[in-house]
């Protein structure tokens, strides 16, 4: 897994370098102390994983996140402040970590830019309207349109999270939308699709699912309202 460190800051650099250094199978490919470095650096050549400080002069890693669009790789802020989780949130990064970085907590965000990177290489295809296929390596796998709880828009991808797992696919929220039972799904956010019988109870507008809250939007409200088996 190839890795890039941005960073203004040459001491935080060399910080990020020793933990990358002790995780098998991750190397640094780059370390840049500009986000314009490395936006040329991931037009170039392959990267898995950018470790991107968030206030830099010039252009901030926020403002290279959504510059980067399709071409990004997956992306671990890596900042002493914490104001910007909420930013970092609606652009799906895979992880948030605030400096200083204890090791333990480095090797967490490692761990889930592995599960997604083995995600992304999934796509989605609908036999019917019961059944979810997910293509990996090539090899189509079944899910149950029973077992699907809800769906997280990210980007140019979905997030599908069943009761043991999830599966990052290549598609717009709208387009599996189209696909999935209507009879049984229903979108409630912008960003979320649900399963409407595994809704486990809504308080104050938000539902929860599987421990999961999920916001509704006020304008899906109303159809929400009525799709329920209210007594």
């Amino acid at each position: 897994m190839k890795c890039v460190i941005v960073d203004d800051n040459a001491m935080a650099r060399m910080a990020m370098e020793k933990l990358v250094s002790q995780v098998k199978d991750l190397s640094v490919v780059a370390e840049c102390e500009s986000a314009i470095d490395a936006y040329n650096i991931v037009n170039r050549q392959p990267v898995d994983l950018l470790l991107l400080d968030i206030e830099m002069p010039g252009m901030s890693g926020l403002e290279l996140t959504k510059n980067l669009g399709k071409k990004s790789p997956l992306i671990v802020f890596t900042t002493a402040k914490t104001n910007y989780a909420v930013d970092a949130f609606e652009l799906n990064v895979v992880d948030y970590l605030v400096k200083p970085i204890e090791p333990a907590r480095f090797l967490k965000a490692i761990d889930r830019v592995k599960e997604a990177l083995e995600s992304t290489k999934e796509e989605i295809e609908v036999r019917d309207k019961e059944f979810v296929f997910i293509r990996d390596s090539g090899v189509l796998k079944k899910i149950n349109a029973d077992d699907i709880l809800y769906l997280e828009a990210m980007g140019d991808y979905v997030k599908v999270f069943t009761s043991q797992k999830f599966h990052i696919v290549h598609a717009t929220l709208k387009s599996i939308e189209e696909k999935l039972p209507s009879s049984k799904f229903m979108r409630v956010h912008r960003s979320y699709i649900v399963a409407l019988n595994k809704i486990d109870f809504i308080e104050e507008g938000v539902i929860n699912i599987n421990g999961t809250a999920i916001p509704v939007a006020d304008a899906f409200r109303t159809t929400l309202n009525g799709r329920l088996n209210l007594l």
